[in-house]
């Protein structure tokens, strides 16, 4: 079976010698030096500071909102993988969502006006497929009514907004380094975070509130990445440049293909396009059905990336429904670029709606 997304693995013998490493050294957990390396080569390579590696994109988020400390609700959009609302929900605060806009599968900054109320705390919008949101316009909200922006960025680590890597922008940012991710670290992500006092604070909740070997400073989490971890993305960086270029031949080639039959993405022009996933969206959902049908015949797993709308989930407050959230979740599927079934995937594609149109 042809999944969405594949693990890359990179050079086995350069992976050994860095586990080489960590026997040699006896540091397998805790701020050890490999995730140190890796914390700094990220840092160089992306262009940001005060990055913290952490065990999970979850964990990130959820170490974002125990870090800054608040109370109340956070408005964040419905059309994400879930942990960007279990990490809100997790951490006790409120998450209520604004409507997507239906071309660019972002939240709609003009919905997230209309959300806000005295009771509203944060902003936690996500880049959709690696996707740019209306960043400019975001940042201008949240300085009018004195609220803190938390990005989701797990999808956006090749992604450079206004010439400045995207994790630049809001007071904190979270990404994913999953090991479907275009840059991994098989489990794992980071954090990046503006200001300088609380990257100390994370760094301490990080390590389960611990300041020092016999001290205890504040309520805190097991949110540290492993050497094993670490090892695996020092390798990673070096063959970044190469995993882009292949899944860069990939997606023009369904641009290519494809623009006559499935509507694509609006894509944000002062952002550079990610490379991580290929969304279509079809005119309905019977049509997309029958196209994922389709595929799986052929042993091709697309996936109906992201479903449910998550307004409809069992542990969020139902308030008015996320009517294009919804809807786009009913009629979009992403699709595997990255195993040499491009063409496969296209014909079908092609084949299968000029039969049901």
């Amino acid at each position: 079976m042809t999944y969405v997304t594949k693990v890359y693995y990179p050079d086995r013998e350069k992976f050994k010698s860095y586990i080489d490493k960590i026997y040699d050294s006896g540091w397998l957990t805790n701020n050890g030096p490999l995730v140190q390396e890796l914390e700094k080569r990220l840092e160089e390579y992306l262009g940001v500071k005060n990055l913290l590696c952490v065990a999970s994109g979850t964990v990130g988020l959820e170490l974002a909102y125990r870090t800054l400390g608040m109370s109340g609700e956070v408005i964040t959009t419905p059309f994400s993988y879930v942990s960007t609302t279990s990490a809100i929900a997790a951490t006790g605060y409120t998450p209520v969502f604004a409507d997507i806009d239906i071309e660019t599968f972002n939240i709609d900054p003009k919905n997230i006006e209309k959300t806000i109320n005295e009771k509203t705390c944060a902003i936690a919008p996500c880049h959709v497929f690696g996707n740019a949101c209306e960043i400019d316009e975001i940042d201008e909200i949240a300085k009018k009514h004195d609220l803190k922006v938390v990005y989701d960025t797990s999808h956006a680590f090749d992604v450079k907004y206004k010439g400045e890597h995207i994790l630049n922008y809001g007071d904190i940012s979270v990404i994913s380094f999953h090991a479907t991710k275009i840059f991994h670290t098989i489990e794992g992500g980071a954090i990046v975070i503006k200001d300088d006092e609380l990257y100390e604070k994370a760094k301490i909740i990080r390590n389960h509130g611990s300041d020092g070997p016999d001290s205890v400073a504040m309520l805190g989490i097991n949110g540290k990445m492993n050497e094993v971890e670490a090892a695996m993305g020092l390798c990673m960086l070096d063959e970044e440049e190469q995993i882009q270029s292949d899944r860069k031949k990939s997606q023009d080639f369904y641009a290519k293909e494809l623009k006559d039959y499935v509507t694509f993405q609006k894509h944000n022009e002062d952002a550079t396009k990610s490379l991580t996933y290929f969304p279509i969206v079809f005119r309905s959902h019977e049509e997309m059905d029958q196209v994922r049908a389709a595929l799986r015949e052929h042993d091709i797993a697309a996936r109906q990336y992201f479903y449910p709308s998550l307004d409809t989930i069992p542990f969020v407050e139902k308030r008015e429904p996320m009517v294009n959230s919804r809807d786009l979740a009913e009629r979009i599927l992403v699709i595997p670029m990255h195993s040499g079934v491009e063409p496969t995937v296209a014909n079908i594609i092609k084949e299968t709606l000029n039969r049901i149109r």
